[in-house]
């Protein structure tokens, strides 16, 4: 049995260079993204007034004029809410570490109940069908309840939130004149 021997070209120096730097730069680019995977975003370091700063920025994001920031994540359609109207909606807040504060529930309420300043102006902005981000600073959150202080007064709220039914206040004023009447008529007539 014989064996065949193929002779083996060598590699030219330049080649072994373009290999070496590849190598290089295979390297680098693998550290670079290691660094900054383990880097926190900028935003986490601070304070809410800072965040609510760097966050108009970001894209997609509206700021009114009071300093509620909110993102449309689906645009419904009919009209906004105004005084007096009710609407039926599904939230759920979050701080901006994610830690949850108001898990997903369903929530009924007529605009000018007493309610949190940003949380409202914001309901204000949405049409049925809609879903919206919003995110409040401390002085449209619980920080605008003066005296009151609590773990939430200082924090941007971070509120989901979908408009499932709007109820026109003449609706509304219906209803309740016929339950009214409905309860002024005596029994078994």
């Amino acid at each position: 049995m014989s064996v065949t021997a193929v002779p083996l070209q060598p590699v030219k120096g330049s080649y072994k260079l373009w290999i070496w730097l590849g190598v290089l730069a295979a390297a680098a680019i693998a550290l670079a993204l290691a660094w900054g995977g383990t880097r926190a975003p900028v935003s986490s370091h601070l304070d809410a007034d800072g965040f609510m700063a760097w966050h108009k920025n970001q894209p997609g994001i509206q700021t009114t004029p009071s300093g509620l920031q909110y993102q449309v994540i689906e645009a419904g359609s009919g009209a906004t809410p105004a005084e007096q109207d009710g609407v039926v909606l599904e939230i759920r807040g979050t701080l901006r570490d994610g830690k949850e504060f108001q898990p997903k529930t369903p929530m009924r309420f007529q605009i000018g109940q007493p309610m949190i300043p940003g949380f409202t102006e914001g309901v204000k902005l949405m049409k049925k069908g809609s879903r919206y981000r919003f995110w409040l600073p401390p002085k449209l959150g619980y920080g605008a309840e003066g005296g009151q202080q609590n773990e939430l007064s200082d924090q941007v709220l971070i509120f989901d939130v979908t408009m499932q039914e709007l109820v026109p206040a003449a609706a509304i004023r219906q209803m309740m004149q016929m339950q009214q009447q409905g309860a002024g008529e005596p029994a078994g007539q």
